[in-house]
Protein backbone atom coordinates (compact mmCIF):
# COMPACT_ATOMS: atom_id res chain seq x y z
CA UNK A 1 0.00 0.00 0.00
CA UNK A 2 2.85 2.34 0.89
CA UNK A 3 4.64 1.96 -2.44
CA UNK A 4 1.42 2.61 -4.38
CA UNK A 5 0.59 5.68 -2.29
CA UNK A 6 4.06 7.21 -2.68
CA UNK A 7 4.37 6.33 -6.39
CA UNK A 8 0.98 7.88 -7.18
CA UNK A 9 1.98 11.04 -5.34
CA UNK A 10 5.47 11.21 -6.84
CA UNK A 11 4.41 10.63 -10.45
CA UNK A 12 1.07 12.48 -10.14
CA UNK A 13 -0.60 9.77 -12.18
CA UNK A 14 -3.55 7.42 -12.29
CA UNK A 15 -2.74 4.08 -10.69
CA UNK A 16 -3.78 1.02 -12.67
CA UNK A 17 -3.92 -2.47 -11.24
CA UNK A 18 -5.40 -5.90 -11.80
CA UNK A 19 -8.25 -4.99 -9.38
CA UNK A 20 -8.04 -8.32 -7.61
CA UNK A 21 -7.36 -9.44 -4.05
CA UNK A 22 -4.11 -9.27 -2.04
CA UNK A 23 -1.39 -6.95 -3.30
CA UNK A 24 -3.62 -5.75 -6.14
CA UNK A 25 -6.08 -4.49 -3.55
CA UNK A 26 -3.25 -2.86 -1.57
CA UNK A 27 -2.27 -0.95 -4.71
CA UNK A 28 -5.79 0.43 -5.01
CA UNK A 29 -5.95 1.41 -1.33
CA UNK A 30 -2.54 3.10 -1.48
CA UNK A 31 -3.44 5.18 -4.53
CA UNK A 32 -6.75 6.17 -2.96
CA UNK A 33 -4.86 7.25 0.19
CA UNK A 34 -2.77 9.52 -2.03
CA UNK A 35 -5.98 11.04 -3.40
CA UNK A 36 -5.13 9.97 -6.94
CA UNK A 37 -7.39 8.32 -9.52
CA UNK A 38 -7.51 4.54 -9.76
CA UNK A 39 -8.37 2.36 -12.72
CA UNK A 40 -8.07 -1.29 -13.43
CA UNK A 41 -8.74 -4.45 -15.32
CA UNK A 42 -10.40 -7.16 -13.26
CA UNK A 43 -10.49 -10.80 -14.22
CA UNK A 44 -14.00 -12.18 -13.73
CA UNK A 45 -12.73 -14.80 -11.27
CA UNK A 46 -9.28 -14.46 -9.68
CA UNK A 47 -7.63 -17.31 -7.83
CA UNK A 48 -8.49 -16.95 -4.15
CA UNK A 49 -10.81 -14.03 -4.81
CA UNK A 50 -13.26 -12.85 -2.17
CA UNK A 51 -16.30 -13.41 -4.42
CA UNK A 52 -17.18 -15.05 -7.68
CA UNK A 53 -18.77 -11.81 -8.78
CA UNK A 54 -17.70 -9.59 -11.66
CA UNK A 55 -17.88 -6.62 -9.29
CA UNK A 56 -15.24 -5.07 -7.07
CA UNK A 57 -16.43 -4.67 -3.46
CA UNK A 58 -15.80 -0.90 -3.16
CA UNK A 59 -14.58 0.63 -6.43
CA UNK A 60 -17.17 2.38 -8.61
CA UNK A 61 -18.02 0.41 -11.75
CA UNK A 62 -16.81 3.20 -14.04
CA UNK A 63 -13.23 2.90 -12.74
CA UNK A 64 -12.47 -0.62 -13.94
CA UNK A 65 -13.27 -3.15 -16.64
CA UNK A 66 -14.05 -6.79 -16.00
CA UNK A 67 -12.21 -9.04 -18.46
CA UNK A 68 -12.76 -12.68 -19.18
CA UNK A 69 -9.15 -13.36 -20.22
CA UNK A 70 -5.77 -12.40 -18.79
CA UNK A 71 -4.61 -11.25 -22.23
CA UNK A 72 -7.14 -8.40 -22.19
CA UNK A 73 -5.91 -7.30 -18.76
CA UNK A 74 -2.27 -7.44 -19.87
CA UNK A 75 -3.00 -5.29 -22.92
CA UNK A 76 -4.99 -2.80 -20.84
CA UNK A 77 -2.25 -2.47 -18.22
CA UNK A 78 0.43 -2.00 -20.88
CA UNK A 79 -1.69 0.61 -22.69
CA UNK A 80 -2.11 2.49 -19.39
CA UNK A 81 1.68 2.77 -19.06
CA UNK A 82 2.29 4.25 -22.51
CA UNK A 83 3.99 7.66 -22.51
CA UNK A 84 3.00 9.81 -25.50
CA UNK A 85 4.49 13.04 -24.13
CA UNK A 86 7.67 13.83 -22.22
CA UNK A 87 5.50 15.13 -19.39
CA UNK A 88 3.70 11.77 -18.98
CA UNK A 89 5.03 9.97 -15.90
CA UNK A 90 4.21 6.30 -15.78
CA UNK A 91 5.86 3.15 -14.48
CA UNK A 92 5.27 -0.57 -14.48
CA UNK A 93 5.94 -2.17 -11.11
CA UNK A 94 5.90 -5.95 -10.73
CA UNK A 95 5.10 -7.08 -7.20
CA UNK A 96 5.40 -10.59 -5.74
CA UNK A 97 2.68 -12.80 -7.15
CA UNK A 98 1.79 -16.08 -8.75
CA UNK A 99 1.63 -17.50 -12.25
CA UNK A 100 -0.55 -14.67 -13.59
CA UNK A 101 1.92 -12.10 -12.29
CA UNK A 102 4.84 -13.96 -13.89
CA UNK A 103 2.91 -14.07 -17.16
CA UNK A 104 2.38 -10.30 -17.01
CA UNK A 105 6.01 -9.61 -16.03
CA UNK A 106 7.43 -11.64 -18.93
CA UNK A 107 4.93 -10.14 -21.38
CA UNK A 108 6.11 -6.65 -20.41
CA UNK A 109 9.77 -7.70 -20.60
CA UNK A 110 9.21 -9.09 -24.08
CA UNK A 111 7.36 -5.98 -25.29
CA UNK A 112 10.13 -3.72 -23.97
CA UNK A 113 12.83 -5.96 -25.46
CA UNK A 114 11.18 -5.96 -28.89
CA UNK A 115 10.34 -2.25 -28.67
CA UNK A 116 6.65 -3.12 -29.05
CA UNK A 117 5.32 -1.60 -25.85
CA UNK A 118 3.76 1.19 -27.93
CA UNK A 119 5.27 4.06 -25.97
CA UNK A 120 6.93 7.01 -27.69
CA UNK A 121 9.15 7.50 -24.60
CA UNK A 122 10.79 4.98 -22.26
CA UNK A 123 8.68 3.51 -19.46
CA UNK A 124 10.51 2.46 -16.28
CA UNK A 125 9.89 -1.16 -15.32
CA UNK A 126 10.60 -2.15 -11.72
CA UNK A 127 10.58 -5.65 -10.26
CA UNK A 128 10.05 -5.57 -6.48
CA UNK A 129 12.18 -8.31 -4.95
CA UNK A 130 10.85 -7.95 -1.39
CA UNK A 131 12.62 -10.35 0.99
CA UNK A 132 14.27 -12.04 -2.00
CA UNK A 133 10.92 -13.18 -3.43
CA UNK A 134 12.24 -13.18 -7.01
CA UNK A 135 15.83 -14.23 -6.23
CA UNK A 136 15.39 -17.73 -7.69
CA UNK A 137 13.85 -16.24 -10.83
CA UNK A 138 16.81 -13.88 -11.16
CA UNK A 139 19.17 -16.87 -10.70
CA UNK A 140 17.29 -18.66 -13.48
CA UNK A 141 17.81 -15.66 -15.76
CA UNK A 142 21.53 -15.76 -14.89
CA UNK A 143 21.52 -19.45 -15.85
CA UNK A 144 19.89 -18.55 -19.18
CA UNK A 145 22.69 -16.04 -19.78
CA UNK A 146 25.31 -18.68 -18.94
CA UNK A 147 23.69 -21.11 -21.39
CA UNK A 148 23.54 -18.41 -24.05
CA UNK A 149 19.77 -18.42 -24.41
CA UNK A 150 19.64 -14.80 -23.22
CA UNK A 151 22.37 -12.28 -24.02
CA UNK A 152 24.50 -11.15 -21.06
CA UNK A 153 23.01 -8.05 -19.47
CA UNK A 154 20.00 -8.04 -21.79
CA UNK A 155 17.36 -8.52 -19.08
CA UNK A 156 19.15 -6.16 -16.68
CA UNK A 157 18.82 -3.42 -19.30
CA UNK A 158 15.03 -3.91 -19.48
CA UNK A 159 14.12 -3.42 -15.82
CA UNK A 160 15.35 -2.31 -12.43
CA UNK A 161 15.23 -4.86 -9.62
CA UNK A 162 14.54 -3.18 -6.27
CA UNK A 163 14.55 -4.73 -2.82
CA UNK A 164 12.65 -2.02 -0.96
CA UNK A 165 10.23 0.86 -1.48
CA UNK A 166 12.86 3.56 -0.97
CA UNK A 167 15.06 2.09 -3.70
CA UNK A 168 12.13 1.95 -6.14
CA UNK A 169 10.95 5.49 -5.39
CA UNK A 170 14.48 6.93 -5.68
CA UNK A 171 14.87 5.14 -9.02
CA UNK A 172 11.60 6.64 -10.31
CA UNK A 173 12.52 10.10 -9.02
CA UNK A 174 15.91 9.87 -10.74
CA UNK A 175 14.36 8.49 -13.95
CA UNK A 176 12.05 11.51 -14.18
CA UNK A 177 14.56 14.06 -12.78
CA UNK A 178 12.23 14.94 -9.91
CA UNK A 179 13.96 17.45 -7.62
CA UNK A 180 14.77 16.60 -4.01
CA UNK A 181 12.16 19.10 -2.83
CA UNK A 182 9.42 16.87 -4.34
CA UNK A 183 10.79 13.61 -2.90
CA UNK A 184 8.50 13.74 0.11
CA UNK A 185 8.40 9.96 0.41
CA UNK A 186 11.75 9.94 2.23
CA UNK A 187 10.21 10.98 5.53
CA UNK A 188 7.03 8.92 5.20
CA UNK A 189 8.29 5.38 4.58
CA UNK A 190 8.04 2.89 7.40
CA UNK A 191 11.38 1.49 8.53
CA UNK A 192 10.50 -2.13 7.68
CA UNK A 193 10.09 -1.31 3.99
CA UNK A 194 13.00 1.09 3.55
Amino acid sequence: MELARETAGLLECTTWSGVGPGLMDSIIKGALQAGKPVGGFKIAKEAGEWTSSNFHPYLPLDTYMTCRFFSARKHGLVDAAVRNNLTDRTAIIGLPGGIGTLDEIFEVLTLIQLKRIGSKYPVPFILMNYDGFYSKLLQFIDTCENWGTVSHGEVDSLWKVCNCNLEALEYLADFYDIPDSRRKFRGRLREAYV
